[in-house]
């Protein structure tokens, strides 16, 4: 119990670094502003400690199913801080915000390739925004993109050469995936699979769409613009995450259903090889 609780203490702190970073690295935002962003790490880091500190899952999945939850916080944490970094370089540069720029410029120009998902994000910004601007945005977006392809990467390794998520004993159904029932209509394993197509297809998508839903967004209310450094890496690191972590779940669905289907046929030979002839 004490460790769970000081295990569960230590991801709320963490969330709440991470929502609080671009605060503390990027231009200082309004007094205002700055208190939302406390209340709203404080309630992130409390909804991480509650959930982890109880036995029954609500929310999170794979929370007992190492290091998938630990890979995606990772990638989101780095691309916040990163962006954070690289935003705090327009106002106060150094060395290392120089450093991270020159490689999310190479990342983003070699990405900037008309219909890519890196030019639909510079097509968000107004038409007059300064060629500085554009050069920062599309440094974020190359950055981004890094970030989530080293950790699919990550990810893909532990899949295939760490044997997840059965490197850690026995996958708990119930616990992992809190919000799917196996006993409900259909087969198991078909339902993974069609969940495993449906968030790989989303990842696919989400890209593309992302930048569209968000400037149509912006042109109506005119309230969103990437000109502001907290919206710049908060709008920028989500692009690249949701659908990095769109994929990650697909792969793992697809991988718990091989397991499934693998588990099945064992249980098949065996009760078959206890037919007497």
């Amino acid at each position: 119990m004490i460790s769970r609780l000081a295990g569960a203490v230590a991801r709320g702190l963490l969330v709440v670094l991470l929502v609080a970073t671009p605060s503390l690295l990027a231009p200082v935002l309004a007094p205002d502003n700055v208190q939302v962003v406390i209340l709203l790490a404080l309630a992130a880091g409390a909804l991480t400690i509650s959930e982890y500190t109880t036995s029954s899952p609500s929310l999170f999945e794979f929370r007992a199913a190492p290091p998938f939850n630990r890979i995606r916080f990772g990638m989101l944490f780095v691309t916040v801080f990163l962006l954070a970094l690289l935003a705090r370089g327009g106002a106060d540069p150094s060395s290392v915000t120089m450093f991270i720029h020159a490689i999310g410029s190479v990342v983003g120009a070699a990405l900037d390739f008309p219909y890519s998902p890196v030019r639909l994000v510079v097509l968000m910004l107004p038409q007059d925004a300064s060629v500085a601007q554009v050069l920062l945005v599309r440094a974020a977006a190359g950055l981004s993109c890094l970030v989530a392809l080293v950790s699919l990467a990550v990810f893909l390794i532990a899949v295939r050469l760490k044997g997840w998520p059965l490197h850690a004993g026995d996958f708990n159904v119930w616990i992992n995936l809190p919000t799917f029932d196996p006993t409900s209509a259909g087969d198991v394993v078909e339902r993974l699979e069609r969940d495993s197509r449906v968030n790989i297809t989303l990842g696919f998508i989400l890209p593309f769409l992302l930048p569209a839903t968000i400037r149509s967004a912006a042109s109506l209310s005119g309230a969103m613009t990437l000109e502001n450094p907290q919206t710049m890496v908060w709008t920028v690191a989500a692009w690249a995450f949701l659908p990095a972590s769109l994929f990650m779940r697909g792969m793992a669905m697809s991988r718990i259903a091989a397991l499934i289907e693998r588990k099945r046929k064992e249980t098949d030979s065996a009760e078959s090889g206890l037919v007497p002839a």
